[in-house]
């Protein structure tokens, strides 16, 4: 079986437990874990508190990857500076490897809104769709952190596709990783970033604000697959189609970071459908339950909600989100599907001419594998030597 063909299995595992619930089952249900403490610690990546955690890669629970797992809450901060707590999760490969161990940041792609559909509660399920793109970054001996970003599993709206919350939830994953006791991993070793979709997004984001909010940190590249850098555009192309969920997701996800209250936007029918997403619905589930979501039917005014994003508050919002008008100070690797059918090609082609027109090292990489979900195979396989050769202190190569 190929990685591809395994892969798409797993994304269709899926808990017995992903049903509908209230509002307040989401909150009876959330373990006692992901309840921040009062008070946070000092600094932004200081650990709050850990436990050990399994990583499974089926539902069924019979595949557990050779690894040790410890689930963490970190400290971070949102788009306002406020200092926030965030979990997610450390995996040290019980395999060999020269020291210093590197350690990647896997910035993970969507998983739903709700709080069960956080990484670190998903990889304990054997429900985590991305968990071989996660597994063959291990297999190379190299320990990965997986943050679950702002609000999915912790407290308050995941800030969906908002890209300063996402990009610092990254970076200061690392720094959890360096200062977590037990996991024996350097503190000031080579460190690099991944992502696709979502993550690819947020492994962009972290990319360009490394230089001002980690300097400290000694990454070495960041892969950056299917990036939704021109958020418009993504728009545009999502509303109505097979993948409209992620538009709402959007517009969830962004009204929660800039305290905008999206309901007085959507009619009966649009807020069932919102807080269905919101509350209960992880990404298959989602889109499977919401297919062809067309924003216009969820109005008001009948009016789509793309209509919205030409106008303020949200004309700034959306292009506060724009990534290419930021310095990555490391080689990137940035790879996209001409057959991608969620996040347009041209959108990380633009993405590429961006960052070489500000000087950063870009290899623009190409494939052809037919739709965004399996094309994620095609940047892990091309991911993990070019981050190998980051590591071994290797040229990057430029398409600039």
């Amino acid at each position: 079986m190929t990685f591809c063909s395994t892969w798409l299995l797993v994304l269709g595992a899926q808990p017995a437990s992903a049903q509908s619930s209230s509002p307040t089952d989401r909150i009876a249900e959330r373990p006692a874990f992901y309840e921040p403490p009062a008070v946070l610690p000092a600094n932004n990546g200081d650990v709050i508190r850990s436990e050990r955690a399994v990583f499974y890669l089926d539902a069924l629970k019979v595949f557990k990857v050779d690894a040790s797992v410890q689930r963490i809450m970190y400290r971070s901060t949102d788009r306002s500076g406020t200092p926030i707590a965030v979990t997610g999760t450390v995996l040290t490969p019980n395999i060999a490897h020269a020291a210093p161990r590197p350690i990647v940041a896997f910035a993970p792609g969507t998983q739903g809104l709700a709080d069960k559909c956080a990484p670190s509660r998903q990889m304990a399920d054997g429900t985590e769709y991305e968990a071989l793109p996660i597994k063959h970054l291990l297999d190379q001996g190299w320990a990965v952190v997986v943050t679950d970003y702002q609000g999915l599993g912790t407290p308050g709206v995941h800030t969906y596709m908002a890209r300063e919350p996402q990009g610092r939830a990254v970076l200061d994953s690392l720094r959890a990783a360096q200062r977590l006791k037990g996991a024996h991993l350097p503190d000031a070793g080579p460190v690099a970033l991944y992502g696709y979709s979502q993550g690819g997004g947020a492994s962009a984001a972290a990319a360009e604000l490394a230089p001002t909010y980690a300097p400290e940190l000694q990454i070495k590249g960041a892969v950056v697959g299917a990036a939704p850098a021109d958020l418009d555009a993504v728009a545009a192309n999502l509303d109505g189609s097979a993948y409209g969920a992620f538009f709402n997701y959007s517009l969830s996800g962004l009204g929660a970071a800039y305290g905008i209250d999206i309901d007085q936007y959507l009619n009966f029918h649009g807020k069932q459908v919102t807080r269905d997403l919101r509350d209960n619905q992880c990404t298959t589930q989602a889109l499977a339950k919401h297919p062809f979501l067309n924003s216009r039917f969820l109005t008001v005014d009948g009016r789509p909600l793309t209509e919205r994003l030409k106008h303020a508050p949200w004309k700034a919002i959306v292009a506060d989100q724009r990534l290419g008008t930021r310095t990555p100070g490391v080689p990137v690797l940035l790879s996209h599907s001409r057959l991608d059918d969620v996040i347009p090609y041209r959108v990380d082609q633009q993405l590429a001419t961006d960052w070489c027109r500000l000087g950063t090292t870009v290899k623009f990489s190409t494939n052809y594998v037919p739709g965004h979900i399996a094309a994620t195979a095609a940047t892990s396989n091309e991911g993990a030597p070019w981050l190998a050769d980051r590591f071994a202190g290797k040229t990057a190569p430029s398409t600039c």
